[in-house]
């Protein structure tokens, strides 16, 4: 973001000093005012200009937040992305705690737009098509109702999550042109990578790669479940039925993730396929009938239907849950020229690329823009309210 504007004032003052009989200040401020006898004129009107313009605030429109090169961030854009943050939460936040979190959405918005007008400047926004394509892909595994139900609940119209759409396709874009393509993970980087972090791949047990399908039998609101078909068991009956379907499925050849992300109710995982990631054996023996399914499987075989427990404790199933051994794991020292350390490490070097340059290019952006915010002002003007 622009920093404001900053004035160094350089001045040489040469003044003749006389071995006279004058030497008083009045006298040395009389000799000043001779040898420049329109400077006291022009500090005068410096004053004044000062004076006024101390009292004075950028004219705008009420509903405008903040501009960045001129264009606005409306009021009703800021309150939108507050009201989601806030969710179903039924605490109210106080004065100085909503002002805050205003001011994070503003900041956010702000950085937006500077990414966008960029975008602009390149010929990189996305087109009418790839906003419809992307749209339709969100939309096909909803009914209209559903769909609408979602928009709904996230306080938006269909307009809202076009501009959404747009903006993150833009986005995706730019840094692909002026961030991913400069990134280049060569061997020696890897080997270089290996060799300072060998502990790191020295494993001390045998980890599991697992994932999952969970429905469970109590009930909850369908928008909290977070698969993409709302889908949700309502009771014991209907997640035992639910359960045997999805199992039936997959042994007639359907892909577990796609199952995962339109049916299992564990919206920690769904959203990914139901990818636990990695589980180490000791977690994994935290649950005696987990464990005995699992260490049974070779990559890519399903369990059978398992129930789940509140805790190690309880005899009473909450749900069903079927895992996949997508990839395991032995103890020991994992080489350099293993495919998945090799993948791994090139991953991690990609990832840590990319945000340093994404940061130094953001706060290139930022410096190069004009940006006026508005609603800061107005909360250091009136001070930090309870």
């Amino acid at each position: 973001m622009s920093a404001a504007p900053r004035f160094a004032a350089r001045q040489q003052e040469n003044f003749l000093t006389s071995q006279s009989d004058s030497s008083s200040p009045s006298a040395s401020r009389r000799q000043r005012d001779a040898a420049f006898p329109h400077r006291k004129f022009r500090l005068a009107a410096l004053g004044i200009a000062l004076l006024l313009c101390a009292g004075c605030q950028k004219a705008h429109d009420a509903n405008t937040l903040a501009t960045v090169n001129g264009k606005p961030i409306l009021r009703a854009d800021v309150e939108t992305l507050y009201q989601n943050n806030l969710g179903q939460s039924h605490q109210t936040p106080s004065k100085v705690q909503s002002d805050i979190m205003r001011l994070n959405i503003l900041r956010q918005l702000i950085d937006e737009e500077i990414v966008m007008q960029r975008a602009a400047k390149q010929n990189l926004v996305a087109t009418d098509e790839e906003v419809s394509d992307r749209l339709n892909e969100i939309k096909a595994p909803f009914t209209q109702e559903e769909f609408q139900r979602r928009l709904d609940s996230q306080h938006l119209t269909l307009d809202d999550l076009k501009r959404e759409i747009r903006r993150n396709r833009t986005e995706e874009k730019l840094f692909n042109k002026e961030i991913t393509s400069r990134i280049n993970i060569t061997d020696a980087d890897i080997t270089s990578y290996y060799n300072e972090h060998k502990a790191d791949f020295n494993l001390i047990e045998p980890n599991y790669h697992l994932a999952q399908i969970i429905v469970t039998t109590q009930p909850m609101p369908p928008q909290q479940v977070g698969n993409l078909q709302n889908s949700k068991a309502m009771n014991e009956a209907d997640a035992k039925r639910k359960i045997e379907m999805l199992h039936n499925r997959l042994e007639s050849g359907d892909d577990f993730g796609a199952l995962a992300m339109n049916f299992s109710e564990n919206p920690n995982t769904a959203g990914n396929g139901g990818d636990m990631g990695f589980v180490s054996e000791s977690q994994l023996r935290s649950d005696p009938d987990v464990y005995a399914a699992v260490s049974k499987l070779k990559p890519n075989q399903i369990t059978d239907v398992l129930p789940v427990y509140a805790n190690p404790n309880s005899k009473q199933a909450i749900g069903y849950a079927i895992y996949k051994l997508i990839d395991f794991e032995v103890a020991g020292q994992r080489q350099l020229g293993d495919p998945r350390v090799q993948q791994a490490i090139r991953q991690q070097l990609r990832q840590s690329r990319e945000e340093l340059l994404k940061n130094a290019f953001l706060e290139m952006l930022r410096d190069q823009a004009r940006v006026e915010n508005y609603y800061a002002e107005e909360v250091f003007r009136n001070g930090a309210q309870n």
